[in-house]
């Protein structure tokens, strides 16, 4: 647990809580479901794990079909998403034998979950992205970025000062401010994250995964493509939230037992690859994506085969990951590439 006197950084604080070895939330838990305290989207509806599977086999034919291919999933969560796509590539036998795929996780805990769920011996899991091989490569993060640790600080009087959380016999006493030192501060003025009021959420260890991606996207051809909830325009305001049993919880209470995540700034994400030189299409909801690879018309397709009970099921389950109210609007889609042939689908 957390020692009985210790003050933490938001991000040292969220990194014991999610991932302590001992009493880490995904070390000891199986978070996704209904007996969990979330749902994704490749838990609600496989069709969401087939659109994405479509796009990613459009993406190794616009490629030009390489014989060697690999996909790389980012926190596979439960391995729901894995096991649609690893059915649905076997109706692509030329893809198929060109592929090996990687799924990248730390936590013990979901391994074991992944492999009750995939039976495929294509699949690898790996805990260092420097086990893929250097063949053409996508990655594939599905609310990925917003389960890792970040800094928080808060501008008072014009300067900047670092949130710590102060613990006293194991529970949460108070936030403490610290002052700033000035690498930090170009730091966060090269990445246009300084502002004159409110909060400024800082995902350094995030960047430094985005920045091993981009490095092994530069040495082989390759993109990365990211789902995940967050906003496009700036925002001041403090977004780490927490759930447990599908209920808001106070983040620094139920240590352990509970989820931690932020909304993910797709404005930075974006200015990030930009400086490191790949090629972006424009970032756009998950709505849209979904809809424009097809999303609709495939539901209609099998819904000609259901009971009014599955249909029902169907289109409610197809609502949760379109309507606007819902996960439409709040999740983004971004596709980074270090090829200069640009590759639409999904975002015009």
């Amino acid at each position: 647990m957390i020692n009985l006197n210790e003050t933490l950084s938001v991000d040292k604080f969220i990194e014991k809580a999610l991932y302590d070895k001992n009493f880490g939330y995904y070390s000891q838990n199986n978070p996704f479901g209904k007996k969990g305290d979330f749902v994704t989207a490749p838990l609600i509806s496989p069709l969401f794990s087939e659109m994405i599977s479509v796009w990613l086999i459009s993406y190794w034919i616009k490629l030009g079909k390489p014989k060697k291919f690999a996909f790389v999933e980012l926190g596979p969560g439960n391995g729901a998403f894995c096991k649609i796509f690893c059915s649905t590539v076997k109706k692509f036998p030329a893809f198929k034998k060109s592929l090996k795929i990687y799924l990248f996780e730390k936590s013990e805990k979901l391994i074991k979950i992944q492999k009750n769920l995939i039976k495929d011996k294509n699949v690898v899991w790996i805990k260092n992205l420097s086990e893929i091989k250097n063949v053409p490569t996508i990655f594939f993060g599905n609310e990925f970025f917003d389960a890792i640790p970040i800094k928080q600080f808060e501008i008072k009087k014009s300067e900047i000062f670092e949130k710590f959380l102060q613990f006293e016999k194991g529970k949460f006493k108070k936030f403490i401010l610290k002052k700033k030192l000035q690498k930090m501060l170009k730091k966060l003025n090269e990445l246009n994250l300084l502002k004159k009021k409110g909060v400024i959420e800082y995902p350094q260890k995030g960047l430094k995964i985005l920045e091993l991606i981009i490095k092994k996207i530069h040495k082989v051809q390759g993109g990365i493509l990211l789902i995940d909830y967050g906003y496009i325009k700036a925002q001041d305001n403090d977004t780490l939230q927490s759930l447990k049993s599908h209920k808001r919880n106070i983040y620094y209470n139920n240590i352990g037992k509970a989820d931690i995540t932020f909304l993910v700034n797709f404005r930075l994400l974006k200015k990030f690859l930009l400086n490191k030189k790949l090629f972006l299409n424009k970032i756009v909801s998950q709505s849209f994506f979904l809809k424009r690879l097809g999303i609709i018309e495939r539901a209609e397709i099998l819904s000609n085969v259901m009971s009014f009970r599955e249909k029902t099921d169907l289109y409610y389950r197809l609502e949760r990951l379109l309507s606007e109210k819902k996960m439409g609007k709040l999740f983004k889609v971004l596709f980074a590439t270090n090829n200069k042939t640009k590759f639409n689908l999904g975002f015009e």
